[in-house]
């Protein structure tokens, strides 16, 4: 495989991670949860919760697939189930409404209990799960698992995904960072039209990890 190939890959790992993450979504959270978003506050809660979604990614990736074939789960079958998961945001994401598969209303309280009592926010529930969640931990396992047999060695695969990983994350760090500035560039109006387009994308890879799931389901 050429660089030209593997750097098709690479972009395609990048904008698939990128649109599930959905930094832009978080980033209104965040806003939503800080009393006084200023610079100060804002940079080191990017930072960690940037921080938060590459070691988590990282483990995910290097041990993920290792621990579903440890309780006997097929890689196939977390294609389907992660095809569900990111259908279910896709359509949510399309309506311009926040996704329930993300955080759920008692997650929310929480959140909010955190920040009266001036708690962390940016590890949970920023990191884990408004950024993280279980549609992201789906897409890195079956992402690596089909670059396993296009690729020469596994190593490559493994090389690839993180290096898309890394950069999915320095896009959620100044997403987060500059956070107040996308706000107020894109009104609330740019935040839904890009949503939405996100989602069509976010909906085309559900499609591909579905039918390629049930797909090798039935003919194993």
């Amino acid at each position: 495989m050429n660089l030209i190939q593997i750097g098709n890959l690479f972009l395609h790992d990048t904008v698939a991670l990128v649109t599930i993450l959905n930094p832009l979504a978080a980033a209104s959270i965040m806003l939503g949860m800080i009393t006084a978003p200023t610079p100060g506050v804002i940079r080191p809660i990017a930072w960690r919760a940037s921080l938060t979604v590459v070691i988590a990614g990282l483990v995910t990736l290097y041990s993920g697939e290792f621990l579903f074939k440890l309780f006997g789960i097929n890689v196939l079958s977390i294609k389907v189930i992660g095809g569900v998961i990111l259908m279910l945001i896709a359509i949510n994401m399309a309506y311009g409404q926040p996704s329930k598969a993300r955080h759920t209303p008692e997650e929310k309280e929480e959140a909010q209990s955190k920040i009266e009592e001036n708690e962390d926010i940016s590890i949970v529930p920023l990191g884990i799960p408004i950024l993280f969640g279980p549609g992201v931990i789906a897409t890195i396992v079956v992402l690596n698992h089909n670059h396993q047999s296009e690729l020469h060695h596994p190593v490559e695969s493994y090389l690839l995904v993180t290096v898309a990983l890394l950069a999915s994350a320095a896009v959620v760090y100044f997403s987060l960072r500059y956070a107040g500035a996308i706000n107020r560039f894109l009104g609330v109006t740019g935040m839904k039209i890009l949503t939405r387009i996100m989602g069509l994308v976010v909906g085309a890879i559900a499609a591909q990890f579905l039918i390629s799931g049930i797909q090798g389901l039935w003919t194993s």
